[in-house]
């Protein structure tokens, strides 16, 4: 269902322009929160990511660089590692992507009102939670 209140991409996109690394992250969410959606799932293959706001308010966007395998076994080890060095500055959005398919992860989830992040694997077992730190 669309309402007067959706979401845009247009919203969405100005919002994540503002991300260089995953130091900007918490900023990021910041910004979603402002917009109303409470959290959103990313799918790592592709880099689609469907975002929900209250009630039914729900969008997808299409995937944002080529396909990249998913390691069929999660290795938390390397996610940890590849999540540290994003979270420093070092490595870009797609990096991390990329990164986070090799430890295995398929999607995650980021629920804005708990401030946490869900790393899961191909069967949807879940990996990792991690806090999101504040801005």
């Amino acid at each position: 269902m669309i309402t007067q209140n959706m979401i845009t991409q247009n919203q969405i996109r100005q919002a994540a322009e503002k991300v260089k690394s995953g130091a900007d992250f918490p900023r990021f969410i910041q910004d979603l929160k402002a917009l109303g959606i409470t959290h959103y799932d990313t799918y790592v293959d592709n880099g689609s990511t469907c975002y929900y706001g209250a009630g039914d308010d729900r969008l997808e966007t299409p995937g944002k660089y080529p396909a990249v395998d998913v390691q069929p076994v999660g290795a938390v080890g390397q996610l940890q590692a590849a999540l540290a060095s994003h979270q420093q500055g070092h490595t870009d959005y797609p990096t991390f992507c990329r990164q986070a398919a090799v430890a295995g992860v398929a999607s995650w989830t980021t629920r804005l009102v708990e401030m946490t992040v869900s790393y899961c694997d191909k069967q949807g077992a879940v990996l990792l939670v991690e806090d999101i730190p504040s801005v």
